[in-house]
């Protein structure tokens, strides 16, 4: 992997998503942040505006319309928590349900582990190396088998490890 790449991604506490997620993986947080088209057809495929789809991380002011109606983001709000590993319901139905559903929630309680092991930051680092591109570094989605700035496939080690994952819940994507 360039590992030049990886170190100039500082870990931001708004990219760490209360749930477990990268948001940095995340193809909404990529349209919003350097692929202008990518959004405008995620937007499409929603049925929502491009504006409406913009999302800068879980923690910023600039959410999607989806990350905005997070329960978890409310609740980890109300406790006064930072992840959802650190609330003594921890793992509540809502997250089960949440993690269950999409691929790129499929490492959800790895994260989460690693999270209270190891701090956010740490796991910010690993996330950077985990879903970037080892020939050019750059960060992918779970979504992209191929890496969207060179073609690599499969695109970053979170795409090789959960490639049958993804398949089952996602055929299409795979």
């Amino acid at each position: 992997m360039n590992k030049k790449n990886a170190k100039s991604h500082h870990p931001h506490k708004q990219e760490a998503a209360i749930c477990g997620l990268f948001c940095r993986s995340c193809s909404i947080f990529i349209g919003t942040a350097e692929e202008p088209e990518r959004l405008s057809k995620l937007a499409a495929i929603m049925n929502q505006s491009v504006e409406a789809m913009r999302c800068e991380g879980c923690r910023s002011s600039v959410r999607t319309s989806y990350c905005k109606t997070c329960k978890m983001y409310t609740c980890a709000s109300e406790k006064g928590i930072d992840f959802c590993v650190e609330c003594s319901d921890y793992p509540c139905e809502e997250i089960k349900n949440f993690q269950s559903i999409m691929p790129h929630r499929l490492e959800l309680w790895q994260s989460q582990a690693r999270i209270k092991e190891a701090g956010w930051e740490q796991w910010y680092r690993e996330m950077v190396e985990h879903y970037s591109c080892s020939e050019c570094g750059t960060i992918n989605s779970a979504y992209d088998r191929k890496c969207r700035n060179c073609g690599t496939a499969p695109s970053c080690e979170y795409v090789r490890v959960n490639k049958e994952g993804i398949a089952q819940r996602m055929p299409d994507r795979i």
